[in-house]
C-alpha cells in the first residue's frame, strides 16, 4: 500500500468511527428482533455481515420470525433496499474510470445510507481506500451489535429484553421524521402508511394475508401512488 492510500485508508477510519458507534447500538436492537425470530447469535451475527440495512433486516427477521417462504423474503428485500440501487449509480460517478471491477463491487457490496453518505461528502473522485477504511471500521459495529443483542438478549431479564426492542423503532423514527417535516407529501404518505398497516392487521379479509406480503403490497400500493400523483420535478432532484 502506497502512502497516497494509507492516507486515504486512515481518513477512512476516521470517518468510520461514529457510523460504527451508531451501528452497533442499532445492530444489538436488530439482535433483540433476531432473537425473537429464533435465530442464534452466530446466525445473527453472520446476517448483519452479509446483510448491512437495518430495515431489511428487520424485515426478514420477520419473515423468519412467521415462517414465510423464500419468494416473499426475496421480493420484501428487493423492494426495502431498492434505494441501494439508486446510491450505487450515484456513487459510480464519484470513481476514476479506472477503477476497477474488485473494487466496485466491494464498494457496492457496503452501501449504506451512512456510508454513502461519508463519500459524498469528500469532495472529488474518492480513492477506493478510503471507502474500505470506512467499512473496515464501521461493518464490525454492525455485525458485532447484532451478535451481542442475541447473545445478551439471551441472559437479559424479559422487561429489559422488551424495552430494548422498542430502540429499533426509535431507528425508524430518526429515519421518517426529518423527511416527513420538510415535506408535507411525506408526512401525509407515512400517516396514510401506518393507518393502512394498522387496517391491513385487522380487516377481516387481508389480515388473513401474511405479514411479509402485507408489507410488500403495502410498499408498492403507496409509493406507486405517490410516484403517479406527486412525481418529483428534475430542478428539485438536482437541488437535493
Amino acid at each position: 500500500m502506497n502512502t497516497e492510500n494509507k492516507t486515504w485508508y486512515a481518513r477512512g477510519l476516521r470517518d468510520g468511527l461514529p457510523i460504527m458507534l451508531g451501528y452497533a447500538a442499532v445492530g444489538f436492537t436488530l439482535g433483540i428482533a433476531a432473537r425473537n425470530a429464533g435465530l442464534t447469535a452466530f446466525q445473527a451475527g453472520l446476517a448483519s455481515l452479509l446483510n448491512n440495512a437495518s430495515a431489511g433486516e428487520k424485515a426478514g427477521f420477520t419473515v423468519i420470525e412467521h415462517s414465510e417462504g423464500y419468494l416473499a423474503m426475496a421480493v420484501m428485500m428487493l423492494i426495502i433496499n431498492a434505494r441501494y440501487l439508486l446510491m450505487s449509480c450515484s456513487l459510480s460517478q464519484k470513481l476514476s474510470p479506472e477503477t476497477g471491477l474488485i473494487p466496485r463491487l466491494i464498494i457496492g457490496f457496503e452501501v449504506t445510507d451512512e456510508i454513502f453518505g461519508v463519500q459524498m461528502n469528500v469532495p472529488g473522485m474518492i480513492n477506493p481506500f478510503y471507502t474500505y477504511g470506512v467499512i473496515t471500521m464501521a461493518l464490525p459495529g454492525w455485525s458485532l451489535g447484532t451478535y451481542f443483542g442475541v447473545a445478551l438478549g439471551n441472559v437479559l431479564p424479559v422487561n429489559v429484553v422488551s424495552a430494548l426492542s422498542v430502540g429499533l423503532y426509535g431507528m425508524f423514527l430518526a429515519i421518517i421524521i426529518p423527511p416527513a417535516k420538510k415535506s408535507r407529501v411525506i408526512a401525509a404518505l407515512v400517516v396514510i402508511a401506518m393507518a393502512a398497516s394498522c387496517a391491513f392487521a385487522y380487516l377481516p379479509v387481508v389480515s388473513n394475508i401474511s405479514a411479509g406480503m402485507r408489507v410488500i403490497i403495502l410498499t408498492v400500493v403507496i409509493s406507486a401512488a405517490a410516484a403517479l400523483l406527486f412525481p418529483v420535478k428534475e430542478e428539485d432532484e438536482h437541488a437535493a
